[in-house]
């Protein structure tokens, strides 16, 4: 079931018509300070012609051989008839975490500069951040109670939504990780973009021709360690309104919707910019048995306002041994004598040190277990502390949980081992990496 109609996408552009930004997405010339490994993209596969065919892990924490839907399917099915993957199954009256309504912003609320950084968590990677500057940033949003094709397939939701698409006020960017079901549905990308369609998407190389397909044309693809300055414009009411009126006479379910009211809102600033980088993670790509990788998986970092934010998407961190026990927490270290048999990603380090600090950090927590199929692609929490600590954010939220059964971890687990993690680490277990309801909103 699709949480949107496409009559209550309509109404929802109708009663934003007098929204009156424009926006512009420009690529800035390359960063010099980015790592040598990144410039020379040995995260690239090429053909023999040298074109890019499809991307990889360039560390020994995400390389396990091949990691085609095939051979993990295989690996699937051999843990499940060996007693090694046995999924969970929720008890809806005890679920793991709280849904609440949210507090979000009507369609014609004003834009005035704040000093609040403010993230609201819609479910598992969806988070929609409110910068200073009055930008809205829509990440990872998939809002089917199912995360597979076409929305009929795949993990249904434990957890209700916080809202439908419909209650979302208008965004300006949505930045996608990767083309996995769970982080990218056509059904709400579509949607989005009848809703804000002056919002622009970004996401990793290769991704454009899919959102083309799609019919959505503002995208923006982007490699690693590349970075986009947004620009938002306010626009005179008069030719907003005559753009909204030529909408109306023409396609009336996808009539304009700028990004914020000028006349609703007149102390809103004439100009909004932000500075979106695309920056590594550990994963994988393919939305079929034939588009394994061909599609560049990322992490991403926003700043505007003075404010910043580094979203981890989905990722892995380390690569346990199939040796040994199955749950290697206790032997978490980034210490070198156990980089030979669990060796972590570095490229974590190399974003904080040359994009950070950041202000938050949307971190995943979840779909882990068991560890010798995931760990290289699956962050636990205590890979997700080290995380933080890496890219050297101030404040963290856990993402990827409590949302899907996607693993076999007890759909409660991730919040506990969390405080564990933290503690291990001498951190407080409240007030640095916190975890929140489905629906809730932090400032910062």
């Amino acid at each position: 079931m699709f949480l949107v109609s496409t009559s209550s996408v309509a109404a929802a552009a109708t009663a934003a018509s007098m929204m009156a930004y424009s926006s512009a997405v420009s690529k800035l010339d390359p960063a010099v300070d980015i790592p040598e490994d990144a410039r020379n993209k040995t995260h690239h596969v090429k053909n023999s012609a040298g074109r890019t065919v499809r991307f990889r892990n360039p560390y020994p924490s995400g390389n396990i051989g091949s990691t085609s839907p095939w051979v993990m399917t295989s690996r699937i099915f051999w843990a499940t008839i060996t007693g090694r993957m046995r999924m969970p199954k929720p008890d809806p009256s005890k679920l793991p975490v709280a849904a609440i309504k949210p507090d979000l912003p009507t369609p014609d609320s004003s834009r005035t500069l704040t000093n609040s950084l403010r993230a609201t968590w819609l479910g598992h990677a969806c988070y929609l951040v409110e910068f200073p500057s009055g930008l809205r940033v829509l990440f990872d949003p998939v809002f089917e109670s199912r995360c597979g094709p076409r929305g009929l397939l795949g993990p249904r939701r434990f957890t209700p939504p916080a809202c439908s698409l419909a209650d979302l006020p208008p965004v300006d960017a949505v930045i996608i990780s990767h083309s996995h079901y769970d982080h990218l549905s056509k059904g709400s990308v579509t949607a989005l973009a009848k809703a804000s369609p002056h919002a622009h998407f970004f996401v990793g190389l290769g991704l454009a021709k899919w959102f083309h397909s799609a019919g959505i044309d503002r995208v923006t693809e982007m490699d690693w360690w590349e970075d986009a300055e947004l620009v938002l414009t306010k626009r005179a009411e008069k030719e907003a309104q005559a753009e909204s009126n030529q909408g109306i006479q023409g396609k009336q379910e996808t009539t304009p919707v700028d990004t914020t009211s000028a006349t609703a809102a007149p102390t809103a600033p004439d100009t909004i910019s932000a500075r979106i980088t695309c920056l590594p993670s550990q994963h994988a790509s393919g939305r079929t048995g034939f588009d394994h990788d061909s599609t560049l998986w990322a992490s991403w970092a926003v700043k505007s306002g003075g404010k910043s934010v580094w979203f981890g998407g989905d990722t892995g961190y380390r690569r346990l041994s199939t040796n040994g026990a199955e749950e290697a927490h206790e032997t978490h270290s980034n210490s070198n004598d156990k980089q030979t048999e669990n060796p972590h990603c570095p490229q974590f380090a190399q974003i904080g040190q040359l994009r950070g600090p950041f202000d938050l950090g949307l971190i995943p927590i979840g779909a882990y277990k068991p560890r010798f199929l995931f760990s290289w692609m699956h962050a636990d929490p205590y890979d997700a502390v080290d995380i933080s600590r890496d890219t050297r954010c101030a404040r963290a939220l856990g993402i990827h949980w409590g949302t899907w059964v996607l693993t076999t971890e007890d759909v409660d687990e991730p919040p506990r081992l969390l405080r564990k993690a933290l503690a291990k680490k001498g951190l407080p277990e409240t007030g640095v990496f916190d975890i929140c309801a489905i629906g809730e909103t932090r400032e910062f």
